[in-house]
């Protein structure tokens, strides 16, 4: 088990809903698939694994959240019983403050405006919907069950319920072979009301049907110049609208900034729950076995769900730090000791990027570009290959990348 006993509460938690009708051709994420998701036994093992946590670090009933973010899967298969989901947490944490940000992820398929005023009056404050494009041969491409028509119509009903906290995910970077206008896409988001875009290059995971597709050669990923060109003409559609660029992947209006999100990237604890799902919780992370059924076969049966834990060196948290804190328009404050050691180290990496256009430096911090974020891993790397504490414990070396270590 993981030693947090005494660790300090968690200001956020992510809930993992790993039931879906139908798995996207690209997904990657923990889904058991069924059109009549086991409620009930998700939420006793919600219960139970919370539960243990409690005893484990010893923490006070209730805990004041700061955020509470359910993901998936598809959430949206809760239907109305978003209350029920409530009902169990609320036994052990505070929901509802004016000040809690609590989202919830949507599918269109399964999103109408009853839906979502159930989900309001439950507590979720903010939504964020799988929309991906507004072009119908990109959707069946991609393998979704919904159209654009579909799309629209779910946005719509978000914000006829009563949402004024909408996000809308969409994603770029599709092979060359799939003709699209993405500019047009990210303006029909715009056109739908929506406070948020999150914007991902499509990946092919190699457990995914499109990752065994590439593999076999039947599929060609986009090319660096296609992908780069989408996420350029993302970042000038949603700036030019008034949105804020504030974290790679995501754009917002002023004030409506994903807190969740900030939580990840600043190092704040976090508590996981559900199937795949992460925790950072007294300087350790953890994360839960993969798949639903080892999930409730472990917890139904007095076990753990568990996987594993570690804790970061002193090197790796360094490096990490600066991983997070670059990938956000925040950067690093000149203030800060790591942003000393980086223009010690690095001052000449910096300088060569400042003037290639990749990097920001003023006398209050520096930070990434949008054109230094399409090299991010690559710039980050060999920063940390400068700083010889971080070299030594992580074995860094010229070439190699930084994986992502959470869930967005």
């Amino acid at each position: 088990m993981p030693p947090v006993g005494g660790a300090g509460p968690p200001v956020s938690l992510y809930v993992h809903f790993p039931f879906c009708v139908h798995r996207c051709h690209y997904c990657d994420f923990s889904v058991h698939r069924t059109h009549t998701p086991p409620l009930a036994e998700w939420l006793d093992s919600v219960e139970i694994e919370v539960d243990q946590w409690f005893a484990l670090a010893g923490w006070s009933r209730p805990i004041e959240l700061q955020t509470l973010f359910l993901g998936g899967g598809t959430p949206s298969l809760l239907g109305a019983d978003m209350s029920r989901l409530a009902e169990v947490l609320r036994r052990s944490f505070v929901l509802g403050s004016d000040s809690m940000e609590w989202t919830a992820e949507s599918n269109p398929a399964s999103l109408d405006e009853a839906v979502a005023k159930s989900w309001l009056e439950a507590g979720v404050n903010r939504l964020s919907i799988g929309v991906q494009s507004f072009d119908d041969d990109v959707l069946r491409w991609l393998g979704r069950l919904h159209d654009a028509a579909g799309a629209r119509r779910a946005l719509a009903a978000a914000r006829s319920a009563g949402f004024e906290n909408l996000n809308a995910d969409l994603i770029f970077g599709l092979p060359s072979s799939i003709q699209r206008a993405w500019r047009d896409e990210v303006e029909a988001a715009l056109e739908a009301g929506v406070t948020h875009v999150s914007t991902y290059g499509l990946t092919a995971e190699p457990r995914t049907p499109l990752g065994r597709r590439v593999t076999a050669g039947d599929v060609n990923m986009a090319g660096g110049e296609r992908y780069a060109g989408e996420y350029l003409a993302a970042v000038e559609a949603l700036e030019e609208a008034g949105f804020v660029h504030y974290e790679v992947s995501n754009f917002a209006l002023p004030g409506y900034e994903c807190l969740h999100n900030w939580h990840y990237w600043d190092g704040s604890p976090y508590l996981g729950l559900g199937p795949s799902a992460h925790s950072y919780v007294g300087g350790v992370r953890a994360w839960n076995v993969f798949r639903w059924a080892a999930y409730r076969r472990a917890l139904a049966g007095g076990g753990s769900a568990l996987e594993g834990h570690e804790s970061p060196g002193a090197g790796e948290s360094r490096l990490e730090r600066l991983w997070l804190a670059f990938r956000t328009n925040r950067g690093i404050a000149a203030e800060d000791p790591l942003a000393e050691s980086v223009v010690t180290h690095a001052g000449d990496l910096i300088e060569t990027w400042r003037e290639a256009g990749w990097v920001v430096r003023d006398e209050f911090r520096v930070r990434f570009t949008a054109e230094g974020w399409l090299r991010l891993d690559e710039l980050v790397t060999a920063l940390g290959c400068r700083m010889p504490a971080m070299t030594k414990e992580n074995g860094l070396r010229e070439g190699d990348g930084v994986r992502e270590s959470y869930r967005a």
